[in-house]
């Protein structure tokens, strides 16, 4: 645990204010704009309010508390959640298309998160028109986006501070409006019975289609469960407790409110301000402003693990990631912030109103559910559990969220189509990345290392081979001590001969676990070969220059290696010999070739390695130590040339 880093992960007060903050932002920030989705252009009616807040309450009740505060918080990997870490989990039963709803649904959480800063920010703003409808909204959402953006490089330590506080007086709030609303009209309750969605569903007039708009009060539900380690299952299911009371009875107190207008028309009017009195009304916009800021804060934060999470489990091409603070699990990418950055003005500005963005919201957001749904389906497997008790749970779950991805559907000329194809494009770029290592792994021809022990040893010797450097490092994919990449003898013996005084073998196991840190060392061969295995957690940064030099500061106190320069001229000084690192970076070779499918793949996949993060820099070696060998892809071997000799 990082130093610094308080445990938030025990049931305490402190955990609980701080989950508050960190997990109920999305779907906190809900109330302002469902029931306004749910009603849209249509007239005020019994049936419509009813069944819309019946809609409602069971969604929350069988998606966000059954499925994930009761079953989905239980799949935690080590502490950890989230739709990678669920997959982590379940690929232990090797079954290799599991990848393909990990992929899935990590690419559509990453879309759909561009829409919910945006849509949360702007509906709390558009909050000032109910006193100007003159106001232009569109330059403050835009101008609280980009602040929000620019002070990510900084970190959260200081603001996270009050995040639990603000949320506090946000669902202290929805509390108290609702109830307000609920006492001079407890008819409402009756949409606590099923048979009011019923009919809103089957005979109101299009009614099935209203379930997207109804979808958008669950739509935190995945990243409540993708911030699990942050808090802890206690903490979250403790305070889900009071956090669902507070979203109903706003909701309900919402419905009050829509009751009392039977037969009218909402158009520019939201039933989420009309709750508060005329005097409260500035403040709950500053309160809900807040909330909508904490609300993108925690999706920002989300989105870097998540994209981390992708780049540890060979998902997505590395990144530099920075930690601007000591706390742990805070983590900032430059990249990906700006682009989220630019991502979110992008819908404003297109979208330029909230109920335009709601059209477009929870299209892409839906098909995480669906491929959480598939992972944890064999999670519970893996665990198990009775088989008709699976079958169930996943039938119960598939007819609610293919209902809502059916609904979903109609979003899609409206909006949903942008997120839908930004999904798309983080879909292509983690089945390239995915596909294009697999071919890379299978043609990593291994060699036998004790048969060259000898012949290294007589290279390390030899004083008329230039010294490389004292110490040789190279970083290896063989997962077995006693073998070595045929690459990598081809670097030391054939491409130029390397004579170093120690060659050191340096292997890193990325564990599905996410905070391990071990390493494990052997020496091959007497003051001459060097292993080193490092066992590290996909959140785990693999820092290897820094762990490196650890590992080789320990062994030195231990008295298990001699460092020491072995020029004589340094030696008698005690002066410590120097350390170079080789990295062997492919490149595809024209002598290939390729079928169509697999061309297309390495030649987008390279595409893609040369916009991304080196080699040496995704695993944290310094440049100045660094030598890069190019070595050739070969798929396919090359033919041989029929010459006819002439004299």
């Amino acid at each position: 645990m990082a130093s610094g880093h308080i445990d938030h992960s025990k049931l305490s007060a402190a955990g609980l204010l701080v989950t508050l903050g960190i997990i109920y932002g999305d779907i906190g920030t809900s109330p302002l704009y469902v029931m306004s989705a749910i009603i849209g252009k249509n007239k005020i009616d019994e049936t419509l309010v009813l069944g819309g807040l019946s809609c409602v309450f069971w969604t929350l009740t069988i998606l966000t508390t059954f499925k994930y505060i009761i079953l989905t918080l239980r799949a935690d990997n080590k502490g950890e959640g989230g739709i990678f870490s669920l997959y982590a989990l379940v690929r232990k039963m090797h079954i290799k298309w599991l990848a393909i709803p990990a992929m899935i649904g990590g690419a559509a959480l990453l879309a759909d998160g561009i829409i919910t800063p945006p849509i949360s920010v702007a509906s709390a703003i558009e909050g000032l028109t109910t006193i100007n409808p003159d106001i232009p909204t569109v330059p403050i959402v835009i101008g609280i986006l980009f602040f929000l953006f620019f002070i990510q490089q900084f970190g959260t330590g200081f603001v996270g501070r009050f995040f639990g506080p603000v949320m506090l007086i946000w669902f202290s709030m929805l509390l108290v409006l609702g109830l307000k609303e609920i006492v001079q009209y407890p008819i409402v309750f009756k949409a606590i019975n099923p048979y009011y969605a019923y009919q809103l569903l089957v005979n109101y007039h299009e009614g099935f289609w209203i379930l997207g708009s109804v979808f958008l009060c669950t739509t935190g539900a995945e990243a409540l469960y993708s911030d699990l380690g942050h808090c802890g299952r206690k903490n979250i299911r403790v305070s889900w407790g009071f956090v669902k009371v507070a979203l109903l009875a706003n909701y309900f107190g919402q419905g009050a409110w829509l009751l009392n207008h039977t037969g009218k028309v909402l158009g520019t009017v939201k039933p989420f301000y009309a709750l508060m009195p005329d005097w409260f009304l500035i403040t709950g916009i500053v309160i809900a402003t807040s909330a909508a800021i904490v609300a993108s804060q925690a999706l920002i934060s989300g989105t870097f693990t998540l994209i981390n999470e992708g780049m540890r489990l060979d998902f997505l091409p590395k990144g530099r990631i920075e930690y601007p603070t000591d706390l742990r699990g805070q983590l900032y990418i430059p990249t990906i912030n700006w682009l989220l950055c630019l991502g979110c003005i992008g819908i404003v500005w297109y979208f330029q109103e909230s109920s335009k963005m709601e059209a477009a919201y929870g299209l892409a957001i839906v098909l995480t559910m669906l491929m959480t749904t598939t992972l944890l389906t064999y999670y519970l497997y893996l665990k198990k559990y009775p088989r008709i008790l699976v079958v169930s749970i996943l039938l119960i779950f598939l007819t609610v969220e293919v209902s809502f991805t059916i609904a979903n559907l109609s979003k899609f000329s409206h909006g949903g189509y942008v997120t839908v194809f930004i999904a798309a494009a983080i879909i292509a770029i983690m089945w390239v990345w995915y596909e294009a290592r697999k071919i890379r792994t299978g043609l990593v021809e291994f060699v036998q290392l004790d048969k060259y022990y000898d012949i290294i040893t007589d290279v390390s010797k030899d004083e008329t081979i230039p010294k490389y450097a004292t110490h040789l490092v190279y970083l290896t994919s063989a997962n077995q001590e006693n073998q070595v990449e045929n690459k990598i003898i081809y670097s030391i013996l054939n491409k130029q001969p390397k004579r170093a005084d120690i060659y050191w073998l340096v292997h890193v196991d990325v564990l599905d676990e996410p905070y391990t840190m071990e390493y494990k060392v052997r020496e091959l061969v007497e003051d001459k070969i060097v292993h080193v295995r490092f066992k590290i957690g996909f959140r785990v940064e693999p820092r290897i220059n820094l762990m490196f030099r650890q590992v080789v500061q320990d062994l030195v106190e231990g008295k298990e290696v001699d460092v020491v320069s072995r020029y004589e001229s340094l030696k008698k000084l005690h002066l410590s010999g120097d350390f170079r690192f080789v990295v062997m970076e492919k490149f595809l070779s024209y002598e290939n070739t390729l079928g169509i499918y697999t061309k297309f793949i390495l030649n987008i996949y390279f595409v893609i390695k040369r916009l991304s993060m080196s080699e040496e820099k995704a695993f944290g070696l310094d440049s100045s130590t660094v030598m890069v060998e190019k070595v050739r892809l070969i798929v396919t071997p090359p033919g041989t040339y029929k010459f006819t000799r002439v004299y």
